[in-house]
């Protein structure tokens, strides 16, 4: 069993006046009219947010749900980049033979906002009840992500998240489990599948990129495509997802060629570096919202 440590989240006070007053001092900018969410998020959204943030948001509250959770951490070697100290959630069912799961979050967003580990609390319950079948859940914070070490050395990708991954898995004793990844964490468990076969009993991911059938490759599949008609609710989806890809998704070809231009924009001592991130992640959280909604309509 690897050296666990128990891990409690405790933000010291000065950071968080800190950010106070980075809020109280935040000059907000100028807009094009009736921009709406054409160029992002709209300024008064923006305000409105951070007047909740700093009027209502209680970042104490927040934490203690977090600490409510079994957070551990652990070092984990990564081979060619050292030892990372990695943040995880340890649920164990109280069921004998329960299954092994390793709960591998998203990148950018998700419904509620920036991909973490918390992705998994509201289904913990489930997924440990008493009723089968029951899983031991790990839910970690990815490596750059959350409570989890930053990387230091360039190189750092999808086999070395699997690693990480599969490594913590190991070192909790668990040689055999199954997996679960939404976004980001869709392309590292299936990654995962490809190098550790032997060890995966089985994977489920929440993430689908699909792409039409081409002629040379799947002639097949490529007649059916084009000559089975598509329902309203596919083509209305299709066009949604090629808008995304024209205009929802600037953020992550920011993310994806200049994330270090990223973190220099959000301005990590500057004063409005608080309202940076929120002004960036507004925006595509609306999107997201608005996907979620409309399938449910």
């Amino acid at each position: 069993m690897a050296s666990l440590q128990p891990f409690n989240v405790s933000v010291p006070d000065e950071h968080l006046d800190r950010l106070s007053q980075k809020l109280a001092n935040t000059t907000p900018p100028d807009e094009l009219d009736e921009a709406g969410w054409d160029y992002g998020a709209p300024l008064a959204d923006i305000k409105r947010l951070i007047k909740y943030w700093k009027e209502d948001y209680s970042w104490r509250k927040a934490e203690a749900k977090i600490n409510e959770l079994p957070n551990y951490t652990t070092p984990i070697e990564v081979d060619g980049f050292g030892t990372l100290d990695i943040h995880f959630v340890h649920q164990t069912s109280p069921i004998a033979g329960a299954i092994p799961l390793l709960f591998v979050h998203g990148c950018v967003l998700t419904r509620t906002g920036p991909g973490s580990f918390l992705e998994v609390t509201k289904i913990l319950p489930l997924l440990t009840s008493s009723t089968t079948p029951s899983f031991h859940v790990i839910a970690p914070s990815l490596p750059n992500f959350g409570f989890s070490s930053p990387v230091r050395k360039r190189g750092f990708s999808l086999p070395q998240y699997a690693e990480t991954c599969h490594k913590l898995m190991l070192a909790l004793g668990y040689s055999q489990y199954v997996t679960q990844g939404g976004d980001w964490g869709s392309h590292i468990t299936r990654i995962m599948t490809l190098l550790y076969p032997s060890h995966i009993a089985a994977a489920h991911i929440n993430l689908i990129i699909g792409h039409a059938p081409t002629l040379m490759a799947n002639p097949v599949l490529y007649l059916q495509h084009n000559l089975s008609p598509s329902t309203e609710r596919e083509r209305a989806g299709a066009a949604r997802s090629a808008w995304f890809l024209t205009e929802g998704s600037g953020y992550k070809e920011i993310q994806a060629t200049k994330p270090q231009t990223r973190l220099q924009v959000d301005g990590r001592r500057g004063p409005d570096v608080g309202v940076n991130v929120l002004s960036f992640h507004g925006g595509p959280c609306s999107v997201f919202a608005h996907l979620l909604r409309s399938r449910q309509g």
